[in-house]
């Protein structure tokens, strides 16, 4: 069991988004307060859409600070999504409006930062800052996925969220890729190399 240090300027950070085949991957940091009332916190990825965004308000209303970054399509296609996140992580802890005694972030990679950092495996369960921060990317990333399903309504990003679902798969093959895709991934790269033998 992980046991959180006794830190003021702890930061959780999380992100969303490194599985689909389109759109950014954003993160989140969040430094929470001594004490705070945000019952039912978890792995963003359990909770239901309508709890997210209640815990969404909730823990912008009673953070110490929280941020955004996020790494563009470009950016995943030329890096690849593992560093495109580890910038995106950057970006939201570059963000902030304090200077971290401590960075703990989900998974077990983390990017180079000018303070002490740990890497905590399922922290988005263990941990209470990262658990907000898991929250915050994943609400701000649907959100903008539900901006892009405006422009592609018939790839069903309002739902999927870019991930690669049947119905993302059929309009994949059938529309080609669009401008939020990510070409480095295969399912996306295979359409495009279709696209191609086609043309010629």
């Amino acid at each position: 069991m992980y046991k959180s240090p006794h830190r003021q300027q702890v930061v959780g950070v999380d992100e969303a988004g490194r599985g689909p085949l389109a759109g950014p991957v954003v993160a989140a940091a969040v430094v929470l307060p001594p004490r705070y009332a945000l019952n039912g916190m978890g792995d963003s990825k359990q909770l239901t859409r309508k709890k997210r965004e209640r815990l969404d308000r909730m823990i912008k209303q009673q953070a110490v600070c929280w941020a955004i970054g996020e790494a563009d399509v470009p950016e995943i296609d030329t890096l690849n999504i593992l560093q495109a996140t580890l910038l995106a992580m950057s970006r939201a802890v570059g963000a902030l409006t304090i200077h971290p005694e401590l960075i703990l972030i989900d998974g077990c990679h983390a990017p180079e930062l000018n303070c002490k950092v740990r890497t905590v495996v399922k922290g988005d369960v263990y941990v209470p800052s990262i658990s907000a921060a898991s929250i915050l990317a994943k609400v701000y990333r649907d959100k903008m996925m539900i901006g892009f399903h405006r422009q592609y309504p018939q790839y069903g990003f309002a739902t999927n969220m870019g991930y690669p679902t049947r119905r993302h798969l059929l309009a994949l093959a059938q529309h080609g890729a669009t401008a939020i895709h990510r070409r480095s991934f295969a399912p996306v790269s295979a359409v495009m190399r279709n696209v191609e033998e086609h043309s010629r």
